[in-house]
Formats: structure tokens, sequence, C-alpha cells
């Protein structure tokens, strides 16, 4: 006879909480205020006469999706593991 493993209710798994929301705009900003500062100096050589909106609306194409998609929710899993370490 094969012995059946318990199953797991989901109040034996801890369920971590999300972050505040001063919490995610801090990170939301430590992603984003470098990829701004990188995105302006790599576009500076090309577009030293387009108009500034021009130059913002370029810019935001590129750092956005990449602070969305990449960075941010490396950034969360960083605090997550920080917090579960914390928390230990």
């Amino acid at each position: 006879m094969s012995n059946p493993q318990p199953a797991t209710r989901p109040a034996d798994r801890a369920i971590a909480k999300p972050p505040s929301v001063h919490v995610r705009a801090v990170i939301t900003w430590l992603a984003i205020f470098p990829l701004v500062t990188l995105g302006f100096f790599a576009i500076a050589p090309f577009s030293e006469g387009w108009n500034p909106v021009l130059r913002a609306f370029v810019l935001t194409i590129v750092v956005v999706p990449v602070a969305v998609y990449l960075v941010v929710p490396q950034l969360m899993r960083l605090y997550a593991s920080l917090q579960a370490g914390i928390g230990r």
C-alpha cells in the first residue's frame, strides 16, 4: 500500500503580504530614475535638435516597458527575498 501524501491546505503555506503603496513607489522610482538618466545620455547625440516633448516620448517608449517588464519585477523579487530574510 502506498502512503498518500497529506494535502497541503492554503493555511499551511505562508502568504506574503504585498508591499505597501509607499514601498512600491520607491521601487518604481529606483527602476525609473537610472533608466531615464541613462536614456537621456543615450539619445542625446542624435536628439539634440528635437522638441523636448518628442525627446520625452521616444525615451518613454523604451524606458516604460523595460521598467515594467524587466526591472520592477526583479526589484520586487529582491524586496520579497529581503523581507523573507528579515521575517525569519
